[in-house]
């Protein structure tokens, strides 16, 4: 058998890959993240699969599922929200398969901050204005964040920062990177990106906190910042300029 690492993606049903909604039907056994993965993607399991919500369930309790399931030779659906290389706690769930013996692979899906800058309809990489996304969080009741790894230290490099599990802790965003990328810096922030309800607020690192509040976001939301965000003034790529050359197509004359 194998156990299935499976990104169902932001949110909307339809934003699954075929792979991972084919694995999902196929297999007796699925285990599923019920606060962040739609009913609508677990219904797609066969009629007699064993489906689980894993969301009350501890890693303990997780790993003796894909044990029995393992014990009765039964494939294992193990679906995740977004992408699972992400924030997705995958590691701890192979690390335990690992000393097992079990098989499993890894399906990828669609990741929340891609969702997020497709409703807010921007490019989160410019010429000139940034080339680099930095994908981060902040540390509340989670786990503490590396030595270094701080918004501080990213905003030193002006890159596009999208911070997760943070929404909670956007006071303290502001001030870290405010100093940085100037009070006047856009800023969205996406609540439930792709799902039926989702919403976002525009503002800067000035008024963001406002915004949010009188929004309610409280759950659930990134926060992107960055002058990607903000700005129509930025340099055409090279890569459908008339004058750049590459294998399959030759210059042309201006």
């Amino acid at each position: 058998m194998t156990v299935h690492f499976i990104g169902a993606g932001p949110g909307a049903a339809d934003l699954i890959t075929v792979r991972a909604l084919n694995l999902i039907k196929s297999c007796p056994v699925v285990l599923y993240a019920g606060s962040l993965v739609p009913a609508e993607i677990v219904a797609e399991a066969s009629d007699g699969a064993h489906v689980v919500d894993t969301a009350p369930l501890h890693l303990d309790e997780i790993i003796e599922e894909i044990k029995s399931a393992h014990e009765k030779g039964q494939d294992v659906a193990r679906v995740h929200s977004g992408d699972p290389s992400i924030y997705g706690a995958i590691a701890e769930q192979m690390r335990r398969l690992d000393e097992l013996g079990i098989d499993y692979d890894v399906t990828p899906g669609v990741p929340a901050f891609a969702a997020a800058a497709a409703l807010l309809k921007r490019e989160l990489t410019l010429p000139d204005i940034s080339q680099s996304i930095v994908l981060t969080r902040t540390s509340m009741r989670s786990s503490s964040m590396p030595d270094g790894e701080t918004l501080e230290n990213f905003a030193k490099t002006g890159a596009t920062l999208a911070v997760h599990l943070s929404v909670n802790n956007i006071a303290n965003v502001v001030k870290q990177l405010s100093p940085h990328y100037g009070e006047d810096c856009p800023v969205a922030v996406v609540y439930r990106a792709s799902w039926p309800d989702q919403a976002y607020v525009m503002g800067t690192l000035s008024n963001i906190r406002t915004k949010v509040k009188e929004a309610g976001f409280t759950r659930t939301a990134l926060i992107l910042v960055g002058h990607v965000l903000g700005t129509e003034n930025f340099t055409d790529s090279k890569l459908y300029d008339a004058a750049h050359t590459h294998v399959l197509r030759d210059a042309k004359a201006s």
